[in-house]
């Protein structure tokens, strides 16, 4: 009779799942290798975590050396209409998706964690840097990476209860480099696989091109302008653009120019210096909270992006979700992105600026 612990990793083919199955697999844990067939891969596009068919493959040969078994279930519909179909529309509009989010919230973890009962299993373990904190009744916080520059609790704010209770995160409490190399003494087939750099359905980050694919529809060209208002350019389509973007901008001059804010009615992206990127207070919708709703204003500290340092600032609970008012303007805060809330190093609630 097989008493080991049943632990179903979700396995993208990317070096930290499996080194995260890998690691479960050594310390006695019953494993099995779950991969969801997110996204057919066309193209431009035929390369990226969780696109290609050499990602399944890997999932599969790790599964092979671990002598774990390994299972593929096609996840393609769902992923299109909750999360492709969503950031296309977020992007004509102006505004700057935050696609990871709406995967993990939408798509992945709870058809795993449904997967997960099936076989079951009374865990779900990712390759996520993040870490987890239980109460005596069972409920569990999440918490930001041991890693600050690895921590990817910013992506799970929107997980529920309901699921986050049975996550395992086997990575979180490792720092740079470490899960590399715990990769390359496990002998792990993609041990020395790059660290994906873009969405794993845009890998060659032209996402102006992929809106035109996947919506049928032309993007409309429009004015670069500045504050003022004067033409100082002209660019292809509003998608892809995003507040604080200064590359491929195409403007000449000897001062950099960012951008400030986009205006899909009238296709006009406009333009300025970095001093004009501040901002003090922005308000944020579709919250999720980790526990009982905020009655009252209180201090935290609020992530605007995943590369963001978390900034002091004080959340007001309001009706459609919470205001955040920093202590210090912060730079490039973007309609769309998600807003997290940290006390200390706990996730206690997030939103989408808008």
């Amino acid at each position: 009779m097989n008493l080991q612990p049943r632990v179903l990793v979700a396995m993208s083919g990317g070096v930290d799942s499996s080194l995260a199955a890998a690691l479960l697999h050594e310390q006695g844990y019953a494993v099995i290798g779950v991969t969801l067939h997110l996204w057919d891969a066309e193209g431009e596009d035929k390369v990226g975590r969780c696109c290609a068919p050499e990602d399944r493959e890997d999932a599969r040969r790790t599964c092979e050396l671990l002598g774990v078994p390994h299972y593929v279930f096609d996840e393609r519909e769902a992923f299109r209409s909750r999360v492709v179909d969503p950031f296309v529309a977020i992007n004509q509009a102006g505004k700057t998706p935050i696609a990871c989010v709406a995967c993990n919230q939408h798509v992945k973890l709870g058809r795993l964690w449904q997967i997960a009962q099936s076989f079951g299993c009374d865990k779900l373990a990712t390759g996520h840097y993040a870490r987890l904190r239980h109460a005596p009744d069972g409920s569990a916080e999440l918490l930001r990476g041991a890693d600050a520059g690895k921590d990817q609790s910013y992506f799970l704010f929107g997980v529920p209860q309901l699921i986050l209770r049975h996550l395992m995160f086997p990575l979180g409490d490792l720092q740079k480099g470490a899960a590399r190399d715990a990769a390359r003494r496990l002998l792990l087939p993609n041990w020395a696989k790059p660290d994906s750099q873009e969405l794993c359905f845009i890998p060659d980050g032209n996402v102006r091109e992929f809106v035109e694919r996947h919506s049928g529809q032309r993007s409309t060209p429009g004015e670069i302008v500045d504050e003022s208002g004067a033409v100082l350019g002209r660019h292809a389509g509003i998608a892809g653009f995003t507040i604080g973007q200064r590359r491929g901008l195409g403007i000449p001059g000897r001062e950099p120019r960012y951008v400030l804010r986009i205006l899909p009615e009238s296709h006009r992206v406009v333009v300025g210096g970095a001093d004009r990127l501040g901002t003090r207070e922005f308000e944020a919708e579709r919250v999720s909270w980790s526990g009982a709703v905020p009655l009252q204003p209180f201090a935290a500290r609020v992530r605007i992006r995943a590369k963001h340092t978390a900034a002091d600032a004080v959340v007001i609970p309001t009706e459609n979700g919470f205001m955040a008012r920093f202590s210090t303007p912060q730079s490039a805060v973007a309609p769309g992105q998600a807003a997290v809330i940290y006390l200390d190093e706990r996730v206690v609630g997030g939103g989408y600026i808008c």
